[in-house]
């Protein structure tokens, strides 16, 4: 897992959780002169990316010091980041970069994925299967998983050399472009395979689907991965969020990542505050869907020690 070492136990009890031991892997502290992170839109459609700006800014603060936001509309040719290059652990998040890999490999090898492998996908998507994660990461290997964000142009996502698939590092820009991968048709996967990476997205179970999705206007097909993870040593959690929306001809996606809140409940509830305030901005005529509240545990209880 690391440099340091820790008991098949800890491990597995690590992976189980979402709760992994080991020292934080965090970004290289910034210079005293570097410039503190702005909120970016550009848009074609008139308007739309000062008021983002504005809105987006507002939505951050009181929330987590370390936070990224991406977010693209097609439609509009609009595009917003907020520390887009910033690392952050990646939890559970990783897994939808896990599925792509998955199918990129099958595809080429012109070949279908097997039912073990289905199964896996299925159950590592909808409900964040973390035993089913790591059987595919063992059967990909880190170095599939490397080649395929090559690929994919995501040039600062670093999946972990080990086992721990959840301390990989991810950023809300590359997270864009696997998000692109999956909702816009390209030379990585095809368009029955990226329906089907969607679908699975589509069909998280309801207690998994807080965060981006918050404020998305009625009607609107969601599709939704998110990550939610402590180290053994650390009460502060890592809580991320990524989704594509379907609706009215249009697919837009949104990332949002944060380190820092108390627990799943708070990170979640920070996401949301962001979401609302794009899905609004981007869907001014039309009513957002109801309002989700996570539930007071969105994850399972953390056993004492670990």
């Amino acid at each position: 897992m690391t440099h340091h070492s820790i008991s098949r136990r800890a491990l597995t009890a690590a992976l189980a959780t979402g709760v992994l031991a080991g020292p934080l892997v965090a970004a290289a502290p910034a210079s005293a002169a570097a410039a503190a992170p702005k909120v970016v839109c550009t848009s074609a459609k008139p308007g739309l990316a000062a008021k983002l700006t504005k809105d987006i800014t507002a939505s951050l603060r009181g929330k987590p010091k370390r936070l990224a936001v991406a977010v693209e509309d097609p439609a509009t040719k609009t595009r917003c980041a907020y520390n887009g290059d910033a690392q952050f652990d990646s939890a559970s998040v990783i897994k939808a970069t896990v599925l792509g890999t998955l199918l990129w490999d099958a595809g080429k090898h012109k070949r279908q994925l097997t039912s073990w492998e289905k199964n896996r996908a299925w159950d590592m998507i909808t409900w964040s299967d973390n035993d089913s994660t790591s059987s595919l990461w063992k059967r990909l290997g880190s170095s599939k998983v490397k080649a395929f964000t090559k690929a994919a142009g995501m040039t600062r996502t670093v999946p972990n050399a080990g086992k721990t698939w959840g301390i990989s590092q991810i950023t809300a820009n590359d997270q864009q472009k696997l998000l692109g991968v999956f909702t816009q048709r390209n030379k990585l996967l095809s368009d029955k395979d990226r329906t089907y990476a969607l679908g699975l997205m589509n069909k998280v179970v309801d207690w998994q689907r807080w965060g981006t999705p918050a404020g998305a206007p009625k009607g609107t097909k969601i599709q939704v991965k998110n990550g939610w993870m402590a180290r053994s040593w650390d009460t502060r959690w890592y809580v991320h969020s990524i989704g594509a929306f379907t609706g009215g001809g249009r697919t837009y996606t949104m990332t949002v990542l944060t380190y820092g809140t108390s627990g799943e409940k708070s990170g979640a509830n920070a996401i949301q505050g962001i979401a609302r305030v794009i899905h609004k901005d981007l869907n001014p005529a039309m009513k957002p869907r109801a309002a989700f509240v996570p539930p007071a545990r969105p994850h399972e209880v953390v056993p004492p020690g670990v």
